[in-house]
């Protein structure tokens, strides 16, 4: 008996590719325990350092990123072409220009068609040229607007057009926007900055008393508050207003709001005309500075609470007024890749394969990380899965809670995936990539803003105990499966948010999609009588209420185009069965299955009884059965609440469902425009206009979800929101993809089989099939974190 399990001890430590044998549990194995423990620490002296550092193994994309950004050459060339004088364009360099001027506000790249992809990528077609997408704000024309443009093909060449981009957008003026409804970039604020600063100077003593601060623009050193506004600035870009909140000035600003709003309509170009809508304090409405001091000098206007001078309570650092928990002095265990990493990655296409699964990445400005051609053991299953919108609409009884909504996208999302600290935002040893983001005439290079890593799921994939023995073991056989994901995150820090995306890919082919937020609340501040609105969170502070709306697109393309969108609906039925004659008609559940027909919009089931599913239109798998994708609903799978609201009426209706179903057009690559935002009665892009009664049956079909938290505020939002509450996902898993389940093809498993002994006895051995991997025994080397700098 020692002999054996001396062996197996060997085995396990120098990792034997064949099966093992172990004696039975109880009094021998503790009597060896000490030899084990000896057997496995002498390898401590003798093993290497685990190679996590190592780099991904390259790989040779099948085909070109045709969804890659723009080049910085590119970029630049574009640049240069508008500004030549022979393009007729009159512009002026953004450095200098002012709100009446011509210029060039942004340059993005335009969306691929698919109908030109397709055979580039499946076959043998042309690969399809590159274009850039330019809003040109163009103040100095009679009728100011702000409009869109499409150039190329790119490189840059004598074949080069600028042209008008208006097929994309449905809501009548194609690329145009008013001028304003369009960004309220820092030009228009410098305009309407003369009139705030000659409210604010005039009331000093009064911001003094109530406040503790006073005002006199932006950049005057005077100031000891600052001035925040809000969106939507305009409701159809006939008119255009400001909505500025004051808030105590330092990194935790949005946490230190103060009861002073100043309503400010700023219409046109012309900022001599602006003028003062009214100011808001004490939850009065004044429409003069005169009847603001009046109320002043009457003793009528106090505040009840005040704004710490102080913010180190708001920043994200250790507080050593809450002490030190027991055991937090040792270092928090690590996902690591200590077998060496699984994936192989091509950096310049941005190509990755992880254990069956392949898929391009690509990044704009404007959506961030997307991700195209995502196949499964070589069968392509999703054409495109990108983000379109991260919308927030707030609620409360002061000007600024009530109106504020937010379009990530307006503010360009994709712009600010900045460096992630490796060991916390990301594991130790991950993959890390750049993200290059346009900037007019120059490029920024934000170094490690992509990670690539795989983890275990912390749960196994599958197991099963046969339990039909009389062995010590109390077992016949006993099979489990080890779980990994590869993960690919980035996380977008859009003013006081850090929306943290992760795209996880499953090893049994289900594929899912997670989004986190934290960073500070806005907030506003506290009144005792306005808890409808959320709950005080600190000293003169309300978490304000809000939803969190992410959309996303999913373009399937389950074995190709020819797709068909299933609902299965789980319902009660009464029946009869004749072998229960003493029952009578009693309850049961059953299936009734239907593809929808047309285009339209749908919700998640209450007790989730519903089930929708992607199949391809006449492919079945060895059973019959259609091969599909689920999507199966995770956390918080919501919609925006207010579906009427002034401030969200049309321009954030991909946000009012929790799904959508469209046919795919080249002409709706995206969801949202953004210049939406300020827009909200007469939109450039309509979403609900994309819901047009066309058929979604056996075609190339697209669906629209949504992710998102309503954020129930609390005092566990000073200093940030926390990830591991805020959270929403959805997965897309095989529905009769496949013939079986995908884990009998893993190694990562073990299988224990107790053989009846030969001379009929009670079964006393253990076999454990290893399938020839390894247990890596290697040292443990971790490198403190550093930031490399955005450049």
């Amino acid at each position: 008996m020692a002999q054996k399990f001396t062996r197996s001890v060997l085995v396990f430590a120098a990792l034997a590719n064949a099966a093992v044998i172990t004696p039975p549990l109880g009094y021998y194995r503790q009597n060896l325990l000490p030899q084990f423990t000896q057997r496995i620490g002498s390898n401590e002296n003798t093993c290497s350092t685990c190679s996590i550092y190592k780099p991904a193994e390259n790989v040779v994309a099948p085909k070109a990123n045709v969804w890659a950004q723009i080049s910085p050459d590119d970029n630049l060339a574009v640049w240069n072409l508008l500004h030549d004088p022979t393009s007729w364009l009159n512009l002026t360099d953004p450095d200098t220009a002012i709100v009446n001027d011509n210029y060039v506000w942004y340059i993005d790249t335009v969306h691929m068609n698919k109908s030109e992809v397709l055979p580039y990528l499946d076959g043998s077609g042309v690969k399809p040229s590159s274009w850039a997408r330019v809003i040109i704000f163009e103040g100095g024309k009679p009728e100011p607007v702000s409009q869109e443009y499409i150039v190329g093909p790119l490189p840059v060449s004598s074949g080069t057009s600028i042209q008008k981009l208006d097929y994309l957008y449905n809501g009548g003026t194609g690329g145009s926007v008013l001028f304003n409804g369009r960004f309220f970039d820092l030009k228009r604020l410098e305009a309407a900055e003369p009139l705030l600063v000659s409210v604010m100077s005039n009331i000093t003593d009064i911001t003094s008393a109530l406040l503790g601060g006073v005002f006199y623009g932006n950049t005057d050193a005077k100031s000891t508050l600052t001035a925040t506004p809000t969106n939507p600035t305009s409701f159809d870009g006939n008119q255009a207003f400001q909505v500025i909140m004051f808030r105590l000035p330092g990194s935790a600003t949005y946490l230190r709001p103060l009861d002073f709003f100043v309503l400010l309509d700023t219409t046109g170009t012309d900022a001599s005309l602006y003028k003062l809508k009214g100011l808001v304090t004490n939850t009065r409405f004044f429409s003069s500075v005169a009847d603001l001091r009046a109320a002043f000098e009457a003793g009528e206007l106090a505040e009840e609470v005040y704004q710490p001078s102080d913010y180190d309570w708001a920043l994200v650092k250790y507080n050593p007024e809450m002490r030190t928990r027991e055991l937090e002095d040792k270092f928090a265990p690590q996902s690591l890749e200590v077998g060496g990493k699984r994936y192989k990655v091509d950096p310049q296409q941005k190509y990755v394969e992880y254990l069956g699964w392949s898929f391009y990445v690509a990044h704009t400005r404007t959506l961030g990380v997307m991700l195209y051609d995502i196949r499964f053991k070589g069968e392509r299953i999703l054409y495109e899965l990108s983000m379109q919108e991260a919308a927030a609409q707030y609620g409360g009884f002061q000007p600024k809670a009530a109106t504020t909504l937010y379009h990530d996208t307006h503010f360009q999302l994709g712009a600010d995936l900045f460096p992630l600290v490796e060991g916390f935002d990301c594991p130790f040893g991950s993959t890390f990539w750049n993200v290059t983001v346009h900037n007019g005439n120059t490029t920024t290079v934000n170094p490690n803003a992509i990670c690539i890593f795989e983890s275990d799921a912390g749960f196994p994939l599958s197991r099963h105990r046969a339990t039909e023995a009389t062995n010590e073991y109390g077992f016949a056989n006993l099979g489990v499966v080890k779980a990994s994901i590869l993960t690919l995150r980035s996380i977008a820090t859009v003013g006081n948010y850090d929306y943290l995306f992760d795209y996880a890919f499953h090893v049994d082919g289900s594929l899912e999609i997670i989004v986190r937020a934290s960073g500070y609340l806005q907030s506003s501040f506290f009144y005792r009588d306005q808890g409808a609105w959320g709950p005080r969170i600190q000293e003169a502070t309300q978490g304000s209420l809000h939803d969190h709306i992410l959309t996303w697109k999913a373009d399937f393309d389950v074995l190709g185009t020819e797709n068909n969108f299933q609902v299965t609906e789980l319902k009660v039925v009464n029946t009869t069965q004749p072998w229960w004659p003493e029952l009578g008609e009693f309850e049961q559940i059953a299936l009734e299955t239907y593809n929808i027909k047309k285009e339209q919009q749908l919700s998640w089931a209450d007790n989730g009884q519903l089930m929708y599913t992607v199949n391809h239109a006449n492919a079945t798998n060895k059973w019959g059965a259609p091969r599909g994708y689920r999507i199966v609903p995770g956390k918080s799978n919501i919609r925006l609440s207010t579906l009427n609201s002034p401030f969200s009426r049309h321009n954030t209706a991909l946000s009012k469902a929790h799904l959508t179903v469209t046919r795919q057009h080249d002409t709706e690559p995206w969801g949202n425009s953004v210049q939406n935002l300020n827009m909200p009665w007469k939109p450039q892009q309509d979403f609900a206009k994309f819901l047009n009664d066309e058929s979604v049956e056996g075609t190339d079909l697209v669906v629209w979800f949504n992710l998102g938290m309503h954020h129930f505020t609390r005092s566990e939002d000073i200093p940030v929101t926390l990830y591991s509450e805020a959270v929403s996902s959805i997965m897309f898993a095989p529905q009769n993809f496949f013939d079986q389940s995908q884990d009998g093809d893993l190694r990562n498993r073990r299988w224990y089989t107790v053989p009846e002994a030969a001379d009929g006895s009670n079964a006393t051995t253990l076999v454990s099939e290893t399938y020839g991997l390894e247990l890596p025994q290697c040292k443990v080397g971790l490198q403190e974190p550093t930031l490399a700098r955005i450049g």
